[in-house]
């Protein structure tokens, strides 16, 4: 089953093209290089004092970095791209933007380091968070105030799965403020799967770490935006924090940026077929997959997303003593944090991803111990779906 046949959106034509092409143009080296080259020299020879052909220092800019940047713009729509050290650096770096006494909106059910982030730092800086749930758009409407600067939305959400609506969200921000920021965690999609800009959005930001690599071996963040004022001041910040990524991790990201679309399309199908297994297991409560019928916003996604990842959560009839022996008992996926990747993993959020969270906001959010997150990589579904099976006999 193909998610283009559940009424998703169609994909556009030449992402696959633009992912190989854009900002890879051979002309720009004097080698012609049709693989850009990692450049790792930190600094860069000016024919006169404070006279510079473009590179200064590496820190401010390097070509290969460039090259990433260009290629992310462009597969999000986007005019800017930036890359970070990591997802958190990105954020760091957005949340950045703001001042003392300014006021954040987030996504409740959000990844952990988010939230930890959000409450155990940046509240220190004098700015506030308000965690909703964005599934209510209207608690958005009567929660913005006369402070508040970003809205952060997370979507499809860390690890409840809870679809946001980005164009009805943004229209209701603007209605209040066009200058508040609207900000969307992509990182579960990549801009394959939902393209953020296209519906209102100002920002996108990533964990290139997860799919937009996904070789599980770089760690990184990036932001794709269409303001100029706000990306001179996000790059004053970038350069200012020097939360920067290495020449060598850009290359990999722009190289594995090359086989995106395919890989994307594999997760997508292999996770609906996961998905849909699960639903018949009676050991099994809920699945959370936006490509199932079943799931509370499924119209949502349908509206703004061409269709599903591997990452998916679903809730089984045991405790914390079930769900330890199914992950232990696990052969093919692996028991780790993190996602994205070519390999599939599978992790206990209460106690691994989302342990920092406050225990209060955990219950609220339904993060408890029968609670499970799948990571479905390129392995054939066949293998995935015996695994899956022999660890839940094992469980129950």
């Amino acid at each position: 089953m193909q998610m283009a046949d559940q009424g998703f959106l169609k994909q556009k034509p030449g992402y696959a093209t633009t992912a190989i092409h854009v900002g890879q143009d051979p002309e720009k080296w004097n080698s012609a290089a049709v693989v850009p080259p990692i450049v790792t020299s930190t600094t860069f020879k000016q024919p006169a004092p404070a006279e510079h052909t473009g590179f200064e220092y590496g820190r401010s800019g390097n070509p290969t970095r460039n090259t990433l940047e260009e290629c992310l713009a462009a597969l999000d729509g986007g005019k800017y791209g930036l890359t970070f050290a990591s997802g958190l650096g990105a954020t760091t770096s957005i949340v950045s933007l703001l001042s003392k006494g300014d006021h954040i909106i987030s996504s409740d059910d959000v990844y952990g380091g988010t939230n930890r982030l959000f409450r155990q730092v940046v509240e220190r800086f004098g700015i506030e968070t308000s965690f909703l749930d964005f599934t209510t758009p209207e608690a958005i409407d009567k929660s913005i105030r006369k402070n508040t600067k970003m809205i952060w939305i997370e979507t499809p959400t860390n690890p409840n799965l809870k679809v946001a609506d980005i164009a009805l969200i943004s229209k209701i921000v603007k209605s209040h403020n066009k200058d508040i920021i609207v900000v969307v965690d992509n990182t579960f999609l990549t801009s394959y799967l939902q393209r953020p800009l296209d519906h209102g959005a100002d920002m996108v930001m990533y964990s290139l770490t997860k799919y937009m690599n996904g070789h599980s071996d770089v760690i990184m963040g990036a932001a794709i935006l269409n303001d100029s004022e706000i990306e001179k001041k996000l790059r004053f910040l970038q350069n200012a924090m020097g939360i920067v990524p290495s020449p060598m991790d850009c290359y990999l990201v722009n190289r594995s940026l090359k086989t995106l679309a395919l890989r994307m399309e594999q997760h997508k199908k292999s996770s609906l077929i996961v998905a849909e297994w699960l639903l018949k297991q009676p050991m099994v409560v809920e699945v959370y997959h936006p490509g199932l019928p079943s799931h509370p916003q499924y119209d949502i996604a349908r509206k703004q997303m061409t269709g599903h990842s591997g990452v998916f959560s679903f809730r089984h009839s045991g405790g914390l003593k079930e769900s330890k022996k199914f992950l232990s008992s696990l052969k093919v996926f692996t028991l780790a944090e993190s996602l994205g990747g070519y390999e599939s993993l599978a992790e206990l959020p209460s106690l691994m991803t989302h342990a920092s969270v406050p225990a209060a906001q955990r219950v609220e959010l339904g993060i408890t111990d029968s609670l499970l997150r799948l990571s479905v990589g390129l392995e054939d579904t066949e293998d995935l779906i015996t695994d899956l099976d022999q660890a839940l006999n094992e469980a129950f």
